[in-house]
Order: C-alpha cells, then sequence, then structure tokens
C-alpha cells in the first residue's frame, strides 16, 4: 500500500481530463458526420458505444496512477 503521494496521481487525473476532452471533440466532430443519415435507433446504440468504450483501458490506467505499473499486484499470499 502507498504511503507517501505520487506525481503519478495527479498527473494521471490531468492526462486523463485531457485525453477525455480530446475524445469527445474527436467524437463530436466525426461522430455527426459519418452517421448523421443512419436510422436512429443505429445511432444511438453507435452513441451508447462510444460513450462506454474509453472506460475499457480506464482499470489499467487507475492502477499505474496507483501502483506505478501497468498490470494488477499479485494476490497476497496467505
Amino acid at each position: 500500500m502507498r504511503e507517501e503521494p505520487t506525481w503519478r496521481i495527479p498527473a494521471g487525473i490531468i492526462g486523463l481530463f485531457i485525453a477525455l476532452i480530446v475524445y469527445g471533440f474527436v467524437i463530436a466532430h466525426f461522430a455527426p458526420t459519418t452517421i448523421s443519415t443512419w436510422p436512429g435507433w443505429v445511432q444511438t446504440i453507435v452513441y451508447i458505444f462510444l460513450g462506454v468504450v474509453w472506460l475499457l483501458p480506464l482499470k489499467r490506467f487507475l492502477i499505474w496512477m496507483e501502483t506505478g505499473s501497468w498490470s494488477p499486484p499479485a494476490p497476497p499470499q496467505d
């Protein structure tokens, strides 16, 4: 368990914030022009997918912020 704060936490929060802004701008710029002629129900599915897909790398990113490693720590041996 971490005893002292590290630079990774504020850097990670700032990096995540910037990445989400960039991701949002890219989606807002390209998605409407690409899918605007598709049926409404398909557009809904696409936007839900795009709204959730950014969560996929989040677990490893949060592990890195906490531990400094991209892999989860090994479970403690009893």
